[in-house]
């Protein structure tokens, strides 16, 4: 994996983006699309059509120790080809073809002149939900926190 400091600004844009299209609930994502393209689908023609496959997971001990497999993760990935040349791709956890499909017309139109509405009407909303969701996920984590101490006795000294 590259690291991110080799990254440029336009390729760190593109991650952050189709990090919260991947990670968006799908429902939410087709509400904003159709939302977003009341006049119609822009014109594409699918390079790579949505499907089902398996990644293998890794993880690291402690977080930054030794790499191991974790295990298997099903994800579904496509691309498209915008009618101005753009290819939007995807890869999202899961097995929902319309999410993978729709991430990959969203990232097509995120590298072209759509950008800023696609910006504003779909991917700001879907990072701000998540965002929420983080917020109350570690709220609810934060409630369920115990305090240990340690009282000292008189008779220990």
């Amino acid at each position: 994996m590259t690291d991110s400091a080799e990254l440029t600004s336009g390729q760190r844009d593109r991650r952050r983006w189709m990090g919260v299209l991947a990670k968006a609930d799908p429902a939410h994502l087709a509400e904003l699309w159709q939302a977003a393209t009341r006049a119609g689908e822009p014109a594409h023609e699918t390079v790579r059509a949505p499907e089902i496959g398996m990644v293998m997971t890794r993880g690291r001990a402690g977080g930054s120790g030794q790499a191991f497999n974790l295990g298997e993760m099903t994800v579904t990935r496509c691309a498209v080809r915008l009618a101005d040349g753009a290819v939007g791709q995807s890869w999202v956890a899961g097995r929902s073809k319309e999410h993978a499909r729709l991430a990959a017309l969203c990232d097509g139109l995120m590298q072209g002149d759509a950008a800023a509405k696609i910006e504003a009407a779909i991917v700001a909303p879907l990072e701000r939900a998540e965002a929420e969701r983080r917020r109350l996920q570690a709220r609810k984590a934060a409630a369920t926190r115990v305090e240990f101490f340690t009282m000292v006795r008189g008779e220990d000294e």
